[in-house]
């Protein structure tokens, strides 16, 4: 099997994490954003998955110098301009001469849902597509799905009030598709199909969908990639990856608590580390505190951090002491 992998966005709710290092390639608990999500497709029986690259390709060619990822053999399709969702996923599908069932994930998000049962789902039901629903508490900030009880899609709802529907479900970001789904996609134009695509589907009965309560989290804003990371060290889940990488140097008498240390990042004497990720060759100085921050540049002696944000250019001057915010 195949899958369509979208990892064409600009990032911008991570910046500065992601001025030079596209989202998907950045590191949760020491692996790429990107080897967890193909690991799990992989683990599905997906031999081949074609990425749906926006920009800054030459990233993901350096990183998987030999096209394969998590054993999983990686197809570029380099859009032209940016497509929107439906447009990459045509552009991708054609670029890679899709012609069976594939499956469609966002590459910013990481989830235990079962994919191969989604498929097998999928196939029970016949039509061109599903989606996977997760609930949520607060249906007021999302796109809600509406279904019946033959699990076809009845309606979607932008952000209504509780009184607008019963349905607890929003769109998690994972599709299986049929190949008849791309005559619904035009050719090299951009197209939304959360917009536009399901919703013609939804019209012609062509759309079902399978919801779950599995693990699920969009990695694209600093809290929930902060979170993406320790959810993967302190058992929430039950993948557990070690904390601290093998290269990385954590002076004697430095604490680092619930936290991810990448490689070559150095914690000084006296240093504390509480809550964070420190991403590879990052610096905390001699006596610093770092508190549920994300950092990648340097934090210098006697400073404190505290829900910051630390490019690879940043640095945090000896002795400052900030809150929320990002440098650069």
């Amino acid at each position: 099997m195949r899958a369509v992998v979208l990892v064409g966005g600009f990032g911008t709710r991570l910046r500065p994490l992601t001025l030079d290092i596209p989202k998907p390639l950045l590191p949760v608990a020491n692996v790429r954003l990107l080897g967890h999500v193909l690991a799990a497709l992989g683990s599905a029986g997906v031999t081949e998955a074609v990425l749906a690259i926006g920009f800054k390709p030459e990233p993901f060619f350096e990183a998987f110098p030999e096209g394969v990822c998590a054993g999983v053999k990686l197809v570029y399709a380099v859009e032209p301009e940016p497509m929107d969702t439906a447009g990459a996923i045509g552009f991708a599908a054609r670029f890679a001469g899709i012609d069976d069932t594939f499956i469609v994930v966002n590459g910013d998000i990481l989830t235990d849902v079962d994919y191969a049962a989604l498929v097998t789902f999928h196939r029970e039901r016949g039509l061109e597509g599903t989606i996977h629903l997760i609930p949520v508490d607060d249906v007021t900030q999302f796109g809600v799905v509406e279904s019946d009880e033959t699990s076809r899609v009845t309606r979607f709802v932008e952000k209504p009030q509780p009184h607008e529907t019963t349905s607890r479900y929003v769109n998690a970001g994972t599709y299986v598709l049929e190949p008849s789904v791309l005559a619904r996609i035009p050719e090299g134009k951009p197209l939304s199909i959360e917009r536009v695509v399901f919703p013609e589907m939804v019209a012609d009965g062509q759309l079902a969908a399978r919801p779950s309560d599995d693990y699920w989290v969009d990695t694209g804003r600093p809290e929930t990639y902060l979170k993406a990371n320790l959810d993967l060290i302190d058992g929430t889940r039950s993948l557990i990856l070690a904390s601290v990488a093998a290269q990385a140097h954590i002076h004697a008498t430095a604490v680092v608590t619930h936290s991810v240390v990448g490689d070559s990042c150095t914690v000084g004497e006296g240093a504390i580390v509480v809550d964070s990720v420190l991403l590879p060759g990052s610096h905390v100085g001699a006596g610093a505190k770092v508190e549920r921050s994300l950092v990648m540049g340097r934090v210098n002696a006697g400073a404190s951090v505290t829900a910051c944000v630390i490019g690879k250019d940043g640095m945090v001057e000896a002795g400052a002491q900030l809150t929320d915010v990002k440098i650069p």
